[in-house]
This record gives C-alpha cells, structure tokens and sequence, in this order.
C-alpha cells in the first residue's frame, strides 16, 4: 500500500451477515463472479463473449461461463454488469452475493490516478478502501468516514500473481476527480488513484464476509489543473478496452488462486 497510511482505519463494530443462517442452499455454487461497474468497462466483456447467453437483472446483464483455470478443470464464474456508482455498487455486490453466493467477488475496472505518483495502464489492487465524498457537520466527520472505510484481507493470495499489480488505497465518491482537490486527497488519504465503486463493493462484501478482490487500472491522469480524458470520452473508452482485455487475459491465474 501507499506508504503514507491511511487517515482513518476501517470501523469493526458492525456484525457480519451470515447468509447461511437464511436457508438450505449450497454456500458456493459459483466459483467466483465477475463484477463489473461502469459500461465502458462492460462492453469488451460482452465483446469477449459473444455467443453467451444473456440475463437481464434489476442493474444490468448477466452471463456464465466457464473458465479455464491452470492446471484445473474450468471453473464456473458469472460476469455481472452491476451499474456505476455507490448505490448500483452497492446494491448490485449485494443482489450477486445472494443470489450467486460466491468464493470470490472479484471487480475489474479502471481508475483515474494522480499524475507523478502513477502511471497509465498500472493495475493497482485494492488493500483499503475509502469514501471520501462523506461532509458530515453535525456530528464527527472522521467517525462518518471511518463507518465506509474498509480494509480488505488479502491474505489468502498467493505469489506469483497472474500480472503485475501494486496494491494500494482506493478512495471513492460520486464524481471524477476534481483537480483542485488532487493535492489535498494526496495529503489527507495517501491516495494515488480515485473511482466510483470500489468502496461500496468493498463495504458490502465485508459486510457478508464474502472474499473480495478489486482490481483498477488507470485509464487517465488529473492533474491540479486538468484531467486528460475530462471532455474527451473516446479517449477513455479506448483505454478502458485496452486494460480491461488485459485483466480479462489474467482470469484463469486468479480463479488458480481460490
């Protein structure tokens, strides 16, 4: 992670949900679902599976598949378009974790990061995540971002990992990265790197004590002045389909691991 640590540590005091508890059904009937957020990010997982059949859900489409895993027979996964944004994020990690109940929810997308501290095309894996679009004035502002903060365990992973990652501090909020504030989220959080979702999917697993694993790539970088694909969407579009081919190609190496 980032060598400056986080400003506030993830809260604890919450009791996880057991979905166990609710009924007689298998706890894992699927290996691992593939979640994905924005529809940029979706669009080269349609493209890479053409012929697969199509569900619709109450945040986006849907499809399983089974995937090839070194050395072991195919695994069975679920690609799942849950919609961008905290609340799709949130909501949709909670549809797949009950109606899929799977090993591993796994997030692939993309990132903005700040220019000077990452570079295009990195794939940061997330150890901590953090919403930082919290402005609470009534009671402790550190305490309300503290309930969101969450720190994944990653221990269970094992080396050589199937691609180069740098694992970091994700922050989230509701909006791009604004360049005005690009020196003052460095200063207070540590981060590198902001998106939309990766703290509600984070929240939300924990909360279920379903293994998460959050995989971004930046696609673009902000300045203090200016983002680079502000105002130029095909300029993100085509990066995204770049990186996302890339972490699709990792796949098998990752459903090795579980």
């Amino acid at each position: 992670m980032n060598n400056a640590a986080p400003a506030y540590t993830a809260a604890t005091s919450q009791p996880r949900y057991n979905p166990a508890m609710r009924d007689e059904r298998p706890p894992h009937p699927i290996d691992a679902v593939i979640l994905v957020s924005a529809e940029a990010e979706w669009r080269p997982v349609r493209a890479r599976y053409p012929e697969a059949a199509i569900e619709p859900t109450p945040y986006g489409e849907s499809f399983a598949v089974a995937l090839p895993a070194e050395g072991r027979i195919p695994r069975p996964v679920v690609f799942f378009h849950g919609g961008w944004g905290k609340i799709d994020a949130a909501a949709g990690t909670q549809y797949a974790i009950d109606r899929w109940r799977p090993k591993l929810l796994l997030n692939l997308g993309t990132c903005g990061g700040f220019a000077g501290d990452v570079s295009l095309g990195e794939v940061l894996l997330a150890d901590f995540t953090l919403v930082y679009d919290i402005l609470e004035q009534m009671g402790d502002p550190q305490a309300a971002l503290a309930h969101y903060a969450t720190e994944i365990d990653l221990s269970w992973l094992r080396e050589p990992l199937p691609l180069p990652v740098r694992r970091e501090l994700l922050i989230s909020a509701d909006r791009d990265i604004v360049p005005g504030e690009v020196a003052d989220l460095r200063d207070t959080y540590g981060a590198i790197a902001a998106d939309w979702e990766s703290g509600a999917i984070a929240h939300v697993a924990a909360r279920n004590g379903t293994r998460c694993l959050i995989l971004r790539a930046v696609t673009d970088l902000v300045t203090y002045k200016d983002g680079e694909a502000y105002g130029r969407p095909q300029l993100f579009i085509a990066r995204t389909a770049e990186v996302m081919d890339r972490m699709l190609d990792s796949l098998p190496g990752w459903l090795d691991i579980i």
